[in-house]
């Protein structure tokens, strides 16, 4: 089997079988499975979605243990030489995937690639090509707003939207990866409960001599955070995630990035929870 399609699903029933129609429609060409985790939903609708997907792998989580653990749960079960991580609330958009696989098998030291993302008005959305966080394009993401200058930055401003190009970070909401290396280097980090487990496996590539690409030939459509309410424990985690990524690779490694990236994060976190209320 080619490919096989991950999707962790968290009550957004709709979104999920729009993207399930997507898959269903633009990958006819090539041999693929789809699996989905249901992470504890609390709307059961999504279980209406069996009988019109006969086709696809459900999977009903119990409790919900995070994007990480439930993406390594289904990827226990999949089949595929390349894996696809998918958001539920995306859309594939052409039958491209036949070409991104291609180029994949053509790079020996291939570790991810992701795609141009854009909303449902059609604007861009920057974070399909970032940079490894560090001190300087932290404070830029954190405290400014450089999204829509040339630079070199956290958001790589500096590649052009339709190019095809290596970057250091792309995002889980369209992550390929070959199974193999994904195992390889460990998989997501269960110690992300959501948000920065992409960063982490991105960086864990890199660190193992692997190279990951932005494929800006082709698009998905990303409804962006409709899982998500924006709370404090949605900041919690967020802010969490951060930590964890500067805790695991900065403390010991580079101190004075990890006190000025800590602090920054700390700051940036009171700001938001002043602004909820």
């Amino acid at each position: 089997m080619r490919l096989s399609v991950i999707i962790v699903n968290y009550n957004v029933t709709q979104l999920l079988r729009n993207c399930l129609l997507s898959v269903r429609n633009y990958l006819a060409d090539i041999g693929y499975e789809v699996i989905v985790v249901d992470n504890a939903s609390t709307d059961l609708s999504w279980k209406n979605l069996i009988s019109e997907f006969p086709e696809v792998h459900f999977i009903s989580s119990e409790t919900n243990d995070g994007f990480a653990k439930g993406n390594n749960k289904a990827i226990k079960a999949a089949k595929g030489e390349y894996l696809l991580l998918l958001n539920p609330d995306t859309e594939l958009e052409g039958f491209y995937m036949k070409e991104i696989l291609d180029f994949a098998d053509s790079h020996k030291d291939f570790g991810c690639l992701g795609v141009r993302m854009h909303d449902a008005e059609g604007n861009f959305l920057p974070e399909s090509k970032r940079s490894v966080p560090d001190m300087f394009n932290s404070f830029e993401k954190l405290f400014t707003n450089f999204k829509k200058n040339n630079s070199k930055s956290y958001y790589r401003c500096d590649i052009n939207e339709q190019a095809v190009a290596e970057v250091d970070v792309i995002t889980g909401a369209f992550l390929l990866v070959k199974k193999e290396v994904y195992q390889k280097v460990g998989g997501l980090d269960e110690a992300y409960f959501m948000y920065g487990e992409d960063i982490d496996l991105c960086y864990t590539l890199l660190r193992n001599g692997f190279k990951n690409f932005y494929y800006g030939k082709t698009s998905i459509l990303h409804h962006k955070g409709e899982s998500t309410v924006k709370n404090e424990v949605y900041l919690e985690r967020f802010y969490g995630a951060m930590h964890i990524f500067i805790d695991k690779y900065y403390r010991k490694s580079k101190p004075v990035q990890y006190s000025f990236l800590k602090a920054g994060l700390n700051l940036r976190h009171k700001i938001e929870k002043i602004k909820l209320k």
